[in-house]
């Protein structure tokens, strides 16, 4: 008999366990794609997927001493030496006594440096060392940066925004690195987005919104499947605003 090539897809996804992360792992899941997730919570009990608790590492991506041994477990896992898409979800936004924005003189050092550890640094550490992997699926890096990224956020810091902003010059740079390998590396940049962890006061932003509503954390995943699938086959380098006009 002929042996049956097995097409089941795989996404690695930092930063799983609640808001964009969950609503893309339930996306993915739905197409029948087998997600491996990295969090620094354990394994969310409200998750749909039947492999969640096999297919989760929990991990501080702010331990970049601890990537070697990941980036390892990673390969453990995946047996056919195949990886199909890489999502950068994770991401940490610090805030001030009683929720406030932290700006670039309140910041102490320490806050810069685990900001960047987790929203720079884990991205492109996870991209280098899953590369072969990469490479053998001809598969897709998607980068979560933010509308943060491109202008002073009455309530994303400093250091949230400026990782965001190098983010999305790293996925530039990475697109011209990898593209030659045959890998595709996109960025979505959310803009006020549904989820449990708004602050005070987004309601005051829908005014300034052109579509007048918050976007969904299912519509954010929409399009990350998007640019890991052969829909977007031709599209690398690119950021796309998902915010309902917002940034215009």
């Amino acid at each position: 008999m002929p042996v049956v090539e097995n097409t089941r897809r795989t996404l690695i996804l930092t930063g799983a366990s609640r808001g964009i992360g969950h609503a893309t792992v339930k996306r993915f899941s739905s197409a029948g794609w087998r997600v491996i997730t990295l969090s620094r919570q354990p394994f969310p009990e409200n998750c749909p997927w039947a492999a969640g608790p096999e297919d989760h590492v929990q991990i501080d991506l702010a331990d970049v001493d601890a990537m070697p041994r990941v980036i390892e477990e990673m390969r453990s896992r995946l047996v056919d030496g195949r990886l199909d898409a890489l999502v950068n979800n994770a991401g940490i936004s610090p805030k001030g006594p009683g929720g406030s924005r932290l700006g670039t003189i309140e910041t102490e050092f320490e806050t810069w440096d685990r900001v960047f550890r987790v929203n720079f640094f884990a991205p492109v550490l996870l991209a280098r060392g899953l590369l072969r992997e990469l490479q053998a699926a001809q598969g897709s890096i998607v980068n979560v940066t933010s509308i943060a990224g491109s202008r002073v956020h009455p309530f994303a810091g400093s250091a949230y925004a400026t990782s965001k902003a190098a983010l999305a010059a790293l996925t530039r740079e990475m697109a011209s690195d990898f593209g030659p390998l045959g890998i595709r590396v996109n960025a979505i940049s959310p803009g006020e987005i549904e989820t449990a962890i708004l602050s005070p006061g987004t309601e005051k932003l829908v005014e300034q919104i052109p579509l007048r509503r918050l976007g969904s954390t299912a519509e954010v995943a929409k399009a990350i499947y998007f640019l890991c699938t052969e829909q977007s086959s031709y599209v690398s380098g690119a950021e796309l605003h998902i915010n309902g006009g917002q940034h215009v």
